[in-house]
């Protein structure tokens, strides 16, 4: 381990037991404040979060938003309607595999904390959502913010900050229960309970969930289970909670997508993903062709208001994780896996490759908050991961040669590797009112990577003498600056100026072997403005992106299934953000935003069949399309209410070249156009509920309706990919392949589809 923790964290974390012995050293035995005990709860967020101050863009989705739209799909799609945002399933419903892009960016870029905790995958640098199942009945509330946003914890944030905080212990008793059913097996059972303030101390809070689904896509099921339990300790300054929460998955793959040409012969529903043949050439899919992890949380967090406008808040936390994904491979050369010395040996086999990690660590800040005039955070974080990565072959059929074959043993293993990564970050930011309504933003962060890595690959012999092949450090500097006005209380004018770095993830170290690797820079500037009226509210922000080295999807994708991104010089992305909401009635309110951008890469090179390279110029970033607008038409009268969802997604290139196509041809030699984008797609979703009113059987609340999604049928495409090879041709570069329809796969969305949901709370 190369790193001291960092003094300043270390003052912090013992700041925060020095304040806790004194709460409780100064306890007094009346009940507390109920106002004043959720604003201690929300103060393990205010360090990270953004305010009405601060100048950058953001939205924030309130506890009632968010229970509105969670029926079982997971948070990406809960967030698909906030401005810049596009999401992808491989499912095509919604349940399982999903991911979030905003502005672009794709989700290794976008930082993600759960009470100001990382909740990234420190190699990765995702949140895989399929293992935080139902997480957001267990959600106070959620902010987005775009661009580089405010320093915080963990992976770097480089396009998007998603800050989530979990829901505040209540202060009286309930038990609830939610019940979703509808298309495709779908599924979601959520059993809610909270004691309430006990002893004017102490409370407990929890959930228990169950979520499955057979998947849009053949065989593209998810079964998850989950819970999140949180104790609480109160008195009049302090909180103390311990939460625990866990994510169980077992999902069949769905990853390969499927060609346009496999689609006309298959259905748009196939799903090649555990496909063999036996003897007689009968077509059978693996049965355990599955992903299966799980994944434990523990947070010990502190919140505890200090005099003179202070507060602090601090927090240990421990990840485990633990898993596999188990793979039938077809006419595999057995001298990639060990079982054999000679490379002309093939045959079928069954692979598992397994994780088995540690992430563990501290965050903590010290807030100062006047209203008259500052706000002010000194805050840091100190976390290390430590991963196992190792696979074996558990079944291997017969070879096409006895030659020179290895016995099998049972759960052969043929790689193992380790990878560690020490994380640590101080920073402070002050927002200070300068004259009046004018008030300036100051935040400075010095951020620290180390990574040590065997040998990241996953073949026989990859790492046989143990040895560190990746030994990288990084440090970073991020600065952020920006002011804010405000007139009469409506009128909001603010511009940011910010600098973010991000250091290459496992994939990139791998998909680029022998490649010395350049951290990413973005250099982004934001500029708004905001009107807030008594029924109607509009807003505007421009944004430019300046970035070097950034880190782009290619359209290809690695072995098993993930994009690969390689540095590209300089590129760009500029847009404008528009959003507004109009409510004329007591009864009806309409909401809408639009993003348009342009997205660049300035000097994107191609190497073609003849080995030379050649540079395209100013080409389209892949997977950022320039247009995507939301509308929400909302309706409620007495206890019915109903909503009309419109999304509008344009065109997405699959790769960074510019092309629509490549060229083939067909069996019988005729010339084809192979589509390489995803294309532009609108879809509308219905949303109908009831509230009954059943006190007098001793219901508090109970909720009844149905979503109706892709209510006109939509087919279109959330996800892909393109590897095609590229020639020149008439002085021109073209991307073509010879007689071949399958380099260009597809994610196909479900077409309509429902879900039903009724919610009880006693």
């Amino acid at each position: 381990m190369k790193i001291k923790p960092f003094s300043l964290t270390a003052a912090l974390f013992g700041a925060a037991t020095a304040a806790l012995c004194a709460a409780e050293t100064q306890t007094t035995y009346q009940f507390p404040d109920s106002l004043r005990t959720v604003e201690i709860q929300e103060v393990q967020v205010r360090s990270t979060r953004a305010s009405a101050r601060t100048p950058i863009a953001y939205s924030d989705m309130t506890r009632e938003e968010i229970s509105r739209v969670n029926l079982g799909r997971d948070i990406p799609y809960l967030l698909s309607l906030t401005p810049a945002v596009t999401v992808t399933s491989d499912a095509g419903n919604g349940v399982g595999y999903t991911s979030l892009r905003i502005r672009g960016v794709d989700p290794s870029r976008i930082n993600i904390t759960a009470n100001g905790i990382p909740m990234n995958d420190a190699e990765s640098a995702q949140l895989f959502w399929v293992n935080m199942a139902d997480f957001a009945s267990s959600v106070q509330s959620m902010q987005v913010q775009r661009g580089a946003g405010t320093s915080t914890n963990g992976a770097g944030a480089f396009g998007a900050t998603l800050n989530m905080q979990t829901e505040n212990i209540g202060m009286t008793p309930f038990i609830g229960m939610d019940f979703s059913g509808g298309s495709y097996g779908t599924h979601k059972e959520t059993l809610r309970f909270g004691t309430g303030l006990l002893g004017g101390r102490f409370g407990l809070q929890g959930r228990l969930s169950d979520i499955g689904s057979d998947g849009y896509l053949e065989r593209a099921s998810a079964r998850l289970n989950s819970y999140f339990l949180q104790a609480g300790y109160f008195t009049d300054n302090t909180v103390l909670k311990f939460i625990t929460f866990n994510g169980i998955e077992q999902t069949y793959h769905a990853w390969n997508y499927t060609s346009k040409f496999e689609q006309s012969l298959y259905g748009r529903r196939y799903n090649s993903c555990g496909e063999y043949y036996d003897a007689a050439g009968n077509v059978h899919y693996y049965d355990n062709q599955t992903d299966n992890y799980h994944q434990q949380n523990y947070q010990l967090i502190l919140n505890q208001l200090l005099p003179g406008h202070l507060s602090l808040n601090a927090a240990l936390h421990y990840t485990k994780g633990e898993g596999y994904y188990e793979e039938y491979k077809t006419n595999r050369r057995w001298a990639e896996y060990g079982l054999a010395t000679d490379p002309a040996v093939k045959g079928d086999l069954v692979r598992r490759k397994k994780m088995d990690n540690d992430f563990y660590g501290l965050v903590a800040a010290l807030n100062y908050r006047d209203d008259e005039s500052i706000e002010a955070t000194l805050g840091g974080g100190l976390n290390r991961y430590d991963g196992d990565h190792f696979g074996q072959v558990v079944w291997a059929g017969v070879p096409n040669s006895m030659t020179t074959v290895i016995e099998l043993f049972p759960d052969f293993e043929y790689y193992r590797n380790n990878a560690v990564k020490n994380d640590a970050n101080i920073y402070g930011k002050i927002n200070y009112t300068l004259w009046q309504r004018l008030s300036a933003y100051i935040d400075l962060q010095y951020r620290y990577v180390g990574i040590e890595m065997q040998d990241p690959g996953d073949w026989f012999g990859a790492n046989a003498d143990g040895s560190i092949v990746i030994d990288e450090d990084y440090r970073f500097f991020n600065p952020k600056f920006g002011v804010n006005y405000s007139l009469d209380g409506r009128h909001r004018l603010f511009a940011s100026y910010a600098v973010a770095h991000k250091e290459p993830t496992r994939n990139d170290f791998e998909d680029n072997v022998g490649t010395r690797l350049k951290p990413e820079r973005l250099n982004d500037l934001e500029a708004g403005y905001r009107f807030t009226g008594t029924g109607f509210s509009a807003g505007v922000n421009f944004y430019w992106m300046d970035y070097r080295d950034q880190f782009v999807l290619t359209g290809e994708l690695n072995a098993i299934g993930e994009p690969i991104a390689r540095n590209v010089g300089e590129s760009y992305r500029i847009g404008a953000e528009l959003e507004a909401a109009w409510q004329p009635l007591s009864w009806l309110r309409w909401e809408a935003n639009a993003t348009l951008s342009k997205n660049r890469a300035l000097d994107w090179t191609v190497t073609l069949d003849d080995g030379t390279t050649e540079t395209l110029g100013n080409t389209p970033l892949s997977f950022s399309p320039d247009l995507i607008a939301n509308n929400i038409l909302t309706f409620s009268q007495g206890h019915f209410s109903a909503a009309v969802q419109s999304q509008f997604v344009g065109r997405q290139y699959l790769t960074n070249t510019g092309f629509k196509y490549y060229q083939t041809q067909d069996d019988s030699g005729n010339p084809v156009n192979v589509d390489m984008t995803l294309k532009e797609h609108f879809t509308t979703n219905l949303d109908f509920s009831y509230r009954f009113n059943l006190s007098s059987i001793g219901l508090k609340e109970a909720v009844a309706g149905v979503m109706l999604y892709n209510i006109f049928n939509t087919r279109y495409d959330n996800n892909g990919w393109a590897a095609p090879s590229f020639k020149k041709e008439g002085g021109k570069v073209v991307a073509y392949t010879d007689h071949d329809q399958y380099e260009a796969g597809f994610a196909p969305s479900a077409p309509f589809n429902f879900i039903t949901h009724l919610s009880l709370t006693f």
